[in-house]
């Protein structure tokens, strides 16, 4: 039986390892999707003994499979954005703790405690429809800060360019958590010079602007903010814990997620650090579900396991998943 306090417990590249087979195994025993996957591969999962072998599902069958490792009741269910007539991604949770317990975790990892922060979120495209686990997430998160200023903002920009002139002129720690567009948009209407505020997006245009590269995006936001960098979070529908990134697009991961990078010819072989291809995800968070996947995001990994997303493979969706598509 693994708990949540083995996966999130994690301190050791080994201890990481040892966990991520055992979650493989028992996945494989209990997702029947995962395991018919496994076995069109011809997997065998006794002579799995290292995370380059274990198998990674691609992340579209999230869009047409239920993936799920046990028969508990559904307690909630997470969907990806997506234009009007297009198949959106549906993550079945059964155990919505362990999703709470991630993010809360991996928030204080990277930033300390949230009671230190108000939290303001402008997220129009999450916030108007049904589903979004940025929203769960983000909500949560206002609460925990306890702070009467924190909260969301859908159109009201004048209010929020007025928070926030107060909140740093009042030396308040804040971090402004936004969706890509809607950053620019503000920043359209009012020129900022912050001392005391993160901004962090959280990628996707929606349609509503042209794509751009990431150091044109943090060039302007840098500069109509007025802050030295522009932190990121790297998450999605299909997982249910985030990377961050505090600068330069470098994200760094909690200890029980972990990034290997295979051949874009080839999805059955991984490249060394430095090199570009796809972005293969292991969120043991996800162990009523699939720990182990295989996104559609371009990167590389470095030497000390960080890592950068570079685009999204031609011809996949273009959704809000925490990337400028090149």
């Amino acid at each position: 039986m693994i708990t949540s306090s083995d996966i999130f417990a994690i301190s050791s590249q080994k201890q990481f390892e040892k966990i991520a087979l055992k979650v493989f195994r028992f996945q494989y025993e209990n997702n029947l999707v995962y395991q018919e996957f496994c076995s069109f591969l011809k997997t065998d999962p006794h002579k799995v003994k290292s995370l380059q072998q274990i198998p990674f599902l691609p992340i579209q069958f999230f869009k047409s499979h239920e993936v799920v490792s046990n028969t508990n009741p559904i307690q909630e269910t997470f969907t990806s954005s997506g234009t009007t007539g297009m198949i959106t991604s549906k993550h079945l949770v059964t155990d919505v703790t362990l999703y709470e317990e991630s993010y809360r975790k991996g928030f204080s990892e990277f930033y300390g405690n949230i009671e230190d922060y108000v939290v303001l979120a402008l997220l129009p495209s999450y916030l108007e429809r049904e589903g979004s686990s940025l929203i769960y997430m983000v909500k949560d998160l206002i609460a925990l800060s306890n702070h009467p200023e924190s909260g969301f903002y859908l159109h009201n920009h004048d209010e929020l360019i007025a928070k926030l002139i107060a909140l740093d002129q009042a030396g308040q720690n804040a971090i402004l958590i936004g969706v890509t567009f809607a950053l620019l948009d503000l920043i359209e209407k009012h020129q900022f010079q912050l001392q005391h505020t993160i901004i962090m997006e959280t990628g996707g245009m929606k349609g509503k602007r042209k794509e751009m590269i990431r150091e044109e995006l943090h060039e302007q936001l840098c500069k109509g903010f007025g802050v030295s960098s522009i932190h990121s979070e790297y998450g999605m529908t299909e997982l249910l814990s985030q990377a961050y990134s505090l600068g330069n697009g470098v994200f760094e991961c909690p200890s029980w997620i972990q990034i290997l990078v295979r051949d874009t010819e080839d999805a059955l072989t991984y490249i060394q650090d430095g090199k570009t291809g796809g972005i293969n995800v292991i969120d043991l968070a996800n162990i009523n579900s699939c720990s182990f996947i295989a996104t559609q995001d371009l990167g590389k990994k470095n030497p000390n396991n960080s890592f950068e997303v570079l685009g999204r493979f031609d011809n996949s969706d273009i959704r809000g998943c925490n990337l400028m598509v090149i």
